[in-house]
């Protein structure tokens, strides 16, 4: 399994002549070098859609973990009407495809005026299902009577959510966060359909153009591909 990468990380950092060689040559350590970085960071503009797809995968990272801890706390420690049937409908948004909902929400986006827009990238994945049944679902593990022991000594709703039950979430946040970061990092289909500038192209979006541009240039593609694949081992890592 970590042959394609191996040979992905070696391919970037060797010239042309000895990534096209038959038979293959695997590792050139005399040949390496960061030329082939700095060609597609500076020359191809992949540095723009770095920036991109780090605010976008930060930001709506963020608003994942804030939304869907909030959520997950209402569900979890609120008894209020409906709270079942409404928690029911939200998983079932689980089983819908992507595909049947993206026209709507491109209308939806429209509507906002928001397409072609850094925040059209955003707004559709501020809040999801996931998120608020792995939150909702860690926090009804909690001891109902600590939080009624926090109430009793006067403790606010919003302390005991900050103050209490976040510190005692954070597995499940860094679980959250782990997919919300990776999902919007390598979400190509959507920024597809609502990006048309070039200069708002995340990284997916400039690698599937890059590839079909360079398609000879194998080792700007593997460098390229290394570029995109080091946050997420970062990440991953962390």
């Amino acid at each position: 399994m970590l042959l394609p990468l191996v040979w992905m990380i070696s391919a970037s950092l060797m010239p042309l002549s000895e990534v096209i060689k038959v038979p293959p040559v695997w590792f050139a350590p005399d040949k390496y070098s960061l030329a082939n970085y700095m060609e597609v960071w500076s020359r191809v503009g992949f540095s723009r859609y770095f920036f991109n797809s780090a605010f976008v995968a930060v930001t709506i990272t963020i608003l994942q973990l804030l939304t869907s801890a909030m959520a997950g706390f209402a569900f979890a420690r609120y008894d209020f009407p409906g709270r079942n049937v409404i928690f029911l409908i939200i998983l079932a948004t689980m089983m819908i495809p992507f595909q049947v909902i993206m026209i709507p929400l491109f209308i939806m986006m429209a509507r906002l005026k928001l397409v072609n827009t850094i925040w059209g990238l955003i707004v559709p994945s501020m809040v999801t299902a996931f998120g608020v049944f792995l939150m909702r679902q860690f926090m009804m593990g909690v001891p109902r009577p600590l939080l009624e022991a926090a109430r009793i000594d006067g403790a606010s709703e919003p302390y005991i959510f900050a103050r209490i039950m976040l510190p005692l979430c954070k597995p499940a946040l860094a679980a959250l966060g782990i997919f919300a970061f990776l999902g919007s990092w390598d979400n190509f289909l959507w920024p597809l359909i609502i990006i048309n500038s070039q200069k708002l192209w995340t990284l997916p979006i400039a690698m599937s153009r890059f590839t079909e541009q360079y398609i000879a240039q194998t080792h700007l593609q593997m460098a390229g591909a290394s570029i995109m694949f080091v946050p997420i081992l970062v990440v991953f890592l962390a």
